[in-house]
């Protein structure tokens, strides 16, 4: 689990290096990783991509299916009510996520769904890396 949440925290630092809030994610299905993502509205100027978003359509086209009921989602930063809608559309099962979303977080609406929710601990320091981010934004 710890390894998955590795390749969630790289992808977010390309986010990072690319202008983007450093938000990654990955999917994965019988502890393989089927995709893995970051957010990429600033780089792609577009409001719909966030890594959950390009994640969840890289697996489904790996997968050649939108169910993705097997599968866990990784991702450093709670999901956004945006995604979590995607979310419960495509059936993702389970997901890990590392810094609540204070702003926009909607987990709570999954948790209604039956669809089991984990915040870990966030020994990647990913809140400073965004906490920072934004400072420097502002």
């Amino acid at each position: 689990m710890q390894d998955i949440m590795n390749i969630a925290v790289n992808e977010a630092i390309k986010a990072k290096g690319k202008g983007d809030v450093p938000v990654g994610a990955v999917i994965t299905c019988d502890g393989e990783v089927l995709a893995k993502a970051y957010n990429q509205k600033e780089y792609k100027h577009c409001s719909v991509k966030h890594a959950e978003l390009i994640a969840i359509e890289k697996a489904c086209k790996k997968l050649r299916s939108w169910h993705l009921d097997k599968c866990i989602l990784y991702c450093t930063m709670e999901p956004c009510m945006m995604c979590c809608g995607a979310i419960l559309q495509s059936r993702i099962k389970k997901i890990y996520y590392l810094v609540k979303n204070e702003k926009f977080g909607c987990t709570e609406l999954l948790k209604n769904s039956k669809i089991e929710v984990i915040q870990m601990n966030d020994k990647y320091q990913m809140k400073e890396m965004l906490n920072s981010f934004f400072k420097k934004k502002r």
